[in-house]
C-alpha cells in the first residue's frame, strides 16, 4: 500500500510541475519582449542626447567647461558648413634694382654711374633688400674689387679733368692702342667662333674695333714709332675674358657690352683730346664707324636686354659684379694714356 501511495504522490507532483511550467511560458515571453522594447527606447534616448550640444554645469571644472564649449562650437560650425576665418599671409615683394624695369643694360649703366661718382652726387645703391631667392649679393671680395675699380676710375678721371697737368705721350697712347686691340680682337674672335647660340646675336654689329686699331698702329709704325707687345693689363684682361666665355655666356656678354659702351661713351672724348695735343688733329680709325655709333650700340643693347629677360636674378647680380670688374680692367688700360 505504501508503494502505491508513493507512486501516486510522484505522479501528482509531475503533473503539477508540467502544469506550472506550461502556465509560466507566457510570462517569460512577455518579459523578454518588455526587455527588448526597453532597450530600443534607451537607444533612441542615447541618440537624441548625442545630437544635442553638451550641457555645461555651473559646478563643473572651468577647464573642462571651456573644452566642452570649444567642442560644441566646433560641432555647430561644422554642421553649418562655416569654418574659422582664414588669415592670409602677407606676400612680400622684392624691391627692384635701379634700372631693372628697363633691362640689364640699364642696371649696368647704374653701376658705371656709381663707380664714376666723384663730385659727391648720390646714385641709388645696388645692395637692395630682397627675398631669400635674391638675398645673395656681393661678397667681401667683390666689395674690395668694386672699391679698387672705383679708385682706379677716380684717379683716371681726376688726371683727365686737370688739363694743365695732363700731357699725353705718343708712347703711352700707342701702348693703349696695343692693349685695346688685343682685348677687342679677343672678344670679337670669341663671338665669331663660339658655338653658343647667345653669341650669334652679337656678330657683325658694326662696332668691331680690332681692324681699325690695326690701321692706326700701322700709321704710327710708318711714323717711326716702335710698336710694343701687349702689356700685362691687356693680356690679363684677354685671358680672363676667354675663361669667362667658356664658363658663362651672360657674364662674358656683360664685359662685351661694357667694353663697347665705355669706348663709345668716353673714348671719343679722349681721342679728341689726344688728337689735338699730340697728333695735330689727325682723326683715328679707332673712332670711325659705318654709321652712328649710338645706333649701333642700341642694337646690341636691345639684343642683350632680350637675352637678359631669360636670366635669373642671381645671374643678373653676377653680371653687375662683372660690370664693375670690366671698368676696373679698362681703367688700367686707359691709364697708359695719362702716365
Amino acid at each position: 500500500m505504501a508503494s502505491l501511495w508513493s507512486c501516486k504522490v510522484m505522479l501528482m507532483q509531475q503533473s503539477s510541475f508540467s502544469v506550472s511550467s506550461a502556465l509560466s511560458l507566457p510570462s517569460l515571453l512577455d518579459s523578454k519582449l518588455a526587455i527588448r522594447s526597453k532597450n530600443k527606447n534607451l537607444l533612441k534616448c542615447s541618440g537624441r542626447r548625442n545630437s544635442s550640444p553638451p550641457l555645461i554645469l555651473c559646478c563643473s571644472d572651468p577647464s573642462s567647461s571651456s573644452t566642452a564649449t570649444a567642442n560644441s562650437m566646433a560641432v555647430i560650425s561644422t554642421s553649418n558648413g562655416i569654418g574659422p576665418p582664414v588669415v592670409k599671409k602677407r606676400k612680400r615683394y622684392r624691391k627692384e634694382y635701379p634700372g631693372e624695369n628697363q633691362g640689364i643694360t640699364e642696371e649696368m649703366r647704374f653701376v658705371a654711374m656709381r663707380l664714376r661718382n666723384i663730385k659727391g652726387k648720390k646714385f641709388p645703391s645696388l645692395n637692395t633688400n630682397s627675398d631669400n631667392e635674391d638675398s645673395q649679393h656681393s661678397s667681401d671680395d667683390d666689395v674690395v674689387e668694386e672699391e679698387a675699380a672705383k679708385e682706379e676710375e677716380e684717379k683716371a678721371m681726376e688726371d683727365d679733368s686737370d688739363e694743365e697737368t695732363w700731357k699725353p705721350s705718343v708712347e703711352g697712347f700707342v701702348k693703349y692702342l696695343v692693349d685695346s686691340q688685343f682685348v677687342f680682337d679677343t672678344i670679337e674672335r670669341i663671338v665669331d667662333q663660339s658655338d653658343d647660340v647667345a653669341y650669334a646675336y652679337f656678330r657683325n654689329t658694326g662696332l668691331e674695333r680690332a681692324g681699325g686699331i690695326s690701321k692706326d698702329l700701322e700709321w704710327f709704325s710708318g711714323q717711326g714709332v716702335v710698336i710694343p707687345e701687349p702689356s700685362t693689363p691687356g693680356v690679363s684682361y684677354a685671358k680672363y675674358l676667354e675663361e669667362l666665355a667658356e664658363r658663362s655666356a651672360p657674364l662674358f656678354l656683360s664685359h662685351f657690352y661694357n667694353i663697347y659702351f665705355s669706348h663709345i661713351a668716353g673714348g671719343q672724348v679722349i681721342a679728341k683730346q689726344v688728337s689735338e695735343k699730340i697728333l695735330e688733329g689727325r682723326e683715328l680709325e679707332l673712332y670711325k664707324w659705318d654709321g652712328e655709333a649710338e645706333e649701333l650700340l642700341k642694337g646690341v643693347r636691345e639684343n642683350l636686354n632680350m637675352l637678359g629677360e631669360h636670366w635669373t636674378r642671381d645671374e643678373k647680380n653676377k653680371c653687375l659684379r662683372e660690370a664693375s670688374k670690366s671698368f676696373k680692367f679698362l681703367g688700367q688700360i686707359i691709364r697708359f694714356i695719362i702716365l
